[in-house]
């Protein structure tokens, strides 16, 4: 099944405040250049690999509403609303919140002290299994919640490397039980997860993991990320028979998010 994406166009995209590593005032996107690399992105997954793509309007005064995938997670006709823990972004959710109610979603909510900044933070890997990252951006509080509304099975995991503060930033399952993932991430628990729970794990090098090739989106043999991973991962995707489509989104990595924080699923990996 093709999957069906929720994206925000950059048209207020900008670097405003500093809220993870990746961030720095000093080292500002070039507005144009991101719309380009959004627009590229964006024509790619809907109009050479067929997805269903949805847009939602950007808003002044919110530059990161353009990484949709914190927006909620997505299961069916129901979405648990992302609670965003860095204040700069809160505004976000009632936009999001009135995008999805106009389209007959039932909104699930969590307690304003639980922060959960949706699907860069809770990725599914099949049917109802989800994994969730925790401590730098979502409460561990939070999962239990997130498992029982979405009727879930959960799997948390600590994020321990700050460069790393999202799980999508380090960990894209592929499905069949394959992950791509950046072990260093993740603290000896998570990684004993990790091993026990996929049954081929392609774990990236350092070197790579930071140019955000873990940050990617999987349609089918697709593999759609930003540029790098051509001594390791590449190689190792194609000799899985996928195909590795990559792009520049240098303008969006200078605010800490690539291909997978620019889009949000909007129906659930079988």
């Amino acid at each position: 099944m093709k999957p069906s994406l929720l994206m925000c166009p950059p048209d207020h995209f900008g670097l405003e405040y500093e809220i993870n590593p990746w961030m720095k005032l000093s080292r500002q996107p070039e507005r144009h250049l991101a719309q380009e690399q959004w627009s590229a992105l964006y024509r790619f997954l809907r109009d050479d690999l067929g997805l269903a793509v949805e847009l939602i309007e950007a808003a002044p005064g919110l530059p990161d509403m353009v990484f949709t995938a914190n927006a909620g997670l997505v299961r069916g006709r129901e979405v648990v609303l992302g609670s965003f823990r860095p204040p700069q972004r809160r505004a976000e959710s009632p936009l999001f919140e009135a995008w999805f109610k106009q389209r007959g979603y039932s909104i699930l909510t969590l307690p304003p002290d639980q922060a959960f900044e949706g699907e860069g933070d809770a990725l599914p890997a099949g049917p109802g299994e989800v994994w969730a990252g925790y401590l730098t951006r979502s409460d561990v509080r939070s999962h239990a919640l997130v498992s029982r509304l979405l009727d879930l099975h959960l799997t948390s995991l600590e994020l321990v490397d700050p460069r790393f503060y999202h799980l999508d930033t380090c960990f894209s399952p592929l499905g069949d039980g394959s992950l791509v993932y950046f072990p260093g991430a993740f603290d000896d628990y998570g990684r004993q997860a990790i091993e026990a729970g996929f049954s081929d794990l392609i774990a990236v090098p350092e070197e790579e993991a930071v140019q955000f090739v873990c940050n990617a989106l999987v349609a089918g043999r697709h593999y759609v990320q930003p540029w790098g991973g051509g001594r390791f991962l590449r190689p190792a995707l194609e000799a899985r028979g996928f195909e590795v489509h990559q792009f520049d989104l240098s303008e969006f990595i200078k605010a800490g998010g690539a291909a997978k924080c620019l889009v949000l699923r909007l129906d659930w990996p079988e």
